[in-house]
């Protein structure tokens, strides 16, 4: 049975961070089973994080633990719908027995006029009949990766003993479906499966999927080429990549199909915040908890250096108001180099995440983004399109669309287009 964690022992940890709430909306990547993961895909860099944490500390978050985290993540919540994120390694390696202790344990905690909502990303190849009916019967959010077709996929994303997954972890996907469920794909972009976007893309809409997140390959290795691993994604080719991609949503599946990098895009021109914590001028909000109650600054900086305290020994509420972390997430935005700051699609981009911030700027200034080239020949590739999306909300007087709704646009073919440049759109946007 789950730990105690009563009111009397928040109180000894502290008033003033383990009751009181949080000045800010949050979300925290939780990983109960730290970094074990029953896949050894080739470019992970989480698994290497299995070496900050002896065995002694367990396979898994306690009990204890576990409730002291849920319980001051509720009570640190300023929003009406509190939200949990597991991650990994790989969360269900637990098992779904062990996510019932959590929504027993959030049951007990849970606040009047609160709704308590779960998302897990997983790699699908441990689903189950079990698994996706408790995922489905308790409303799960699910994400799951997939790189695309079998070729692209099983290039990378194999066993610890190097046997192919995709099968397995299509069969996942699969057995979301039948439960009534449709998961976020997130495909991570690679040197190889980034010469083939259509493909890619094609595989995407042939099984069904309606949210699809791009995350651009990006290993560090001082002795490489270009000082990245030959896996990473070419820069100017990810720019490609998203371009075609995009001329195939835009053309056939706006307000069907969510891509989320054009969803972020978009996002401009309806002067709306960026979602995805990259395009976020600062960082800092998406923080970590370890299995052993450990609490970091990013899922891309779990180290010693940004370490920032133990919920266990710091009230959470205290962690995710840390000065430490402020100053941490303000660093990306202030250690922007100067064509950053002129460069004109900068409230697209705000330098993208600082882990990928490896080269030097035109004019030999450092910390200039990896994928700075390719960036920009995608923001310039939709610049008309976004600049359409603006005029036609002026135009038409249209409300703001709600944040995370799909993009939608009317335009016919033969109707004037969007960007104001007197032209019918099948002759001027459509086609760009």
């Amino acid at each position: 049975m789950p730990g105690e964690f009563t009111e009397s022992k928040q109180l000894e940890m502290g008033n003033d961070g383990a009751i009181g709430r949080v000045s800010r909306p949050f979300q925290i990547f939780s990983k109960p089973a730290g970094a074990s993961c029953n896949l050894g895909c080739r470019y992970c860099y989480y698994l290497k994080k299995g070496d900050l944490y002896p065995e002694d500390h367990g396979s898994r978050m306690s009990n204890d633990i576990l409730e002291s985290y849920i319980a001051q993540h509720i009570n640190a919540s300023q929003d009406s719908v509190v939200r949990f994120s597991w991650h990994g390694g790989e969360p269900t390696i637990l098992g779904p027995d062990y996510y019932r202790t959590i929504l027993e344990i959030q049951r007990k905690h849970q606040l009047p006029g609160k709704r308590i909502a779960n998302g897990i990303q997983t790699n699908g190849t441990l689903l189950t009949e079990d698994w996706c009916s408790f995922l489905a019967m308790e409303g799960f959010s699910v994400g799951l990766s997939l790189d695309g077709p079998e070729e692209f996929h099983d290039r990378y994303r194999l066993t610890k003993d190097g046997r192919p997954t995709h099968k397995k972890a299509v069969q996942g996907y699969q057995l979301l479906r039948r439960h009534g469920m449709t998961p976020d794909i997130l495909c991570v972009v690679n040197a190889h499966n980034v010469q083939h976007p259509r493909e890619v893309y094609g595989f995407f809409k042939e099984i069904g999927a309606r949210y699809i997140g791009f995350l651009p390959l990006v290993e560090p290795e001082p002795a490489g080429e270009n000082g990245v691993s030959p896996a990473t994604v070419p820069a100017e080719d990810f720019g490609t990549f998203l371009c075609a991609v995009f001329d195939e949503w835009r053309d056939r599946d706006i307000g069907r199909i969510k891509v989320q990098l054009f969803e972020e895009a978009a996002k401009t021109a309806f002067n709306q915040d960026h979602e995805l914590c990259i395009f976020r001028p600062t960082c800092g909000d998406i923080p970590v908890i370890e299995k052993n109650g450990d609490f970091f600054c990013c899922d891309h900086f779990v180290d010693p250096e940004h370490r920032i305290g133990n919920i266990r020994e710091t009230p959470l509420a205290r962690l995710l108001e840390s000065p430490d972390l402020i100053a941490f997430g303000r660093l990306k935005r202030d250690g922007l180099p100067r064509y950053c700051r002129r460069c004109e699609f900068l409230a697209m981009c705000n330098g993208e995440c600082p882990r990928n911030r490896l080269i030097r700027s035109p004019d030999g200034e450092e910390g200039l983004n990896y994928l700075c080239a390719g960036y920009k020949r995608f923001f310039s590739h939709i610049r008309s399109f976004v600049k359409g999306l603006a005029a036609l909300q002026h135009r038409e007087n249209r409300p703001t669309p709600r944040s995370g709704a799909p993009l939608r646009t009317k335009t016919g073919r033969n109707d004037p287009c969007p960007c104001g440049s007197g032209r019918k759109y099948k002759k001027c946007c459509l086609g760009k």
